[in-house]
């Protein structure tokens, strides 16, 4: 299953992986409304469609995965509250999150702002060794507003987040190894080939349990670790239960 245009690309292999490309390489896969749009009906999509058990994430071109929020659009929105009342009702970054399928992002170029926050959604994040990461909101006044905030110190050391978000600065792929942010750095040639053998090794995996695993650490983060040990615990018997 594959379109040939749009903002965002949905295409399905046989092996349970489906690939969802942000596709607006003429501007570095800004995110846009419809680009907005089209990434909550596809992840919709991967959570409905029973062939997909692992979804990929990637950026169409060569030069970014997404360089963040399209900043054309800034100030065009009919209201604030018609805005805010959009992105509610078509809440990505809540989508990501509560998807039960594991989903790996396969980064290369810029990995800016709402690019960088969508791959801190994802479970699995390789990058390219051209990869670049930042969130560089506060020097634009504002703050990261896709979950940055929270995502972020949840996957690499606090102070790290805090220096990242506080001065906007990129780091490169290997300080992104270093510190966490991604689990493996392979040449750009090799990045697409390297996500679609980790993401067949998980859909190649009991499906149900891989649910119940990555429900677990969703519902857990966060949690005093005695009241995460108790999520576990009913998780699994619940999987036991069910087998």
């Amino acid at each position: 299953m594959a379109a040939s245009d749009g903002p965002v690309l949905y295409e399905r292999g046989g092996d349970g992986v489906a690939w969802v490309t942000l596709n607006r390489p003429a501007v570095h896969n800004a995110v846009n409304m419809a680009m907005r749009d089209a990434l909550w009906d596809t992840l919709r999509a991967v959570r409905d469609d029973p062939d997909a058990r692992v979804a990929v994430l990637r950026g169409a071109g060569e030069r970014a995965f997404s360089a963040g929020a399209d900043i054309s659009e800034f100030g065009t929105a009919p209201s604030y509250a018609e805005a805010r009342r959009a992105r509610q009702d078509r809440d990505v970054w809540g989508m990501m999150l509560e998807l039960t399928k594991p989903l790996v992002a396969a980064v290369q170029g810029y990995a800016f702002g709402a690019g960088c926050e969508m791959a801190l959604f994802c479970d699995i994040r390789i990058a390219s060794g051209d990869a670049t990461f930042a969130l560089p909101e506060v020097t634009l006044g504002y703050i990261p507003s896709a979950g940055g905030t929270q995502t972020l110190p949840r996957a690499v050391p606090p102070g790290v987040a805090r220096e990242m978000i506080l001065s906007g600065e990129p780091i490169d792929a290997e300080r992104a190894l270093a510190v966490g942010l991604v689990t493996r750095v392979v040449p750009r040639a090799r990045l697409y080939d390297e996500a679609a053998a980790v993401a067949a090794k998980l859909a190649s995996m009991p499906a149900a349990a891989l649910r119940a695993a990555k429900e677990a650490m969703t519902r857990g983060a966060g949690l005093p670790l005695d009241a995460a040990l108790r999520v576990e615990a009913a998780i699994a018997a619940a999987r036991h239960e069910a087998r």
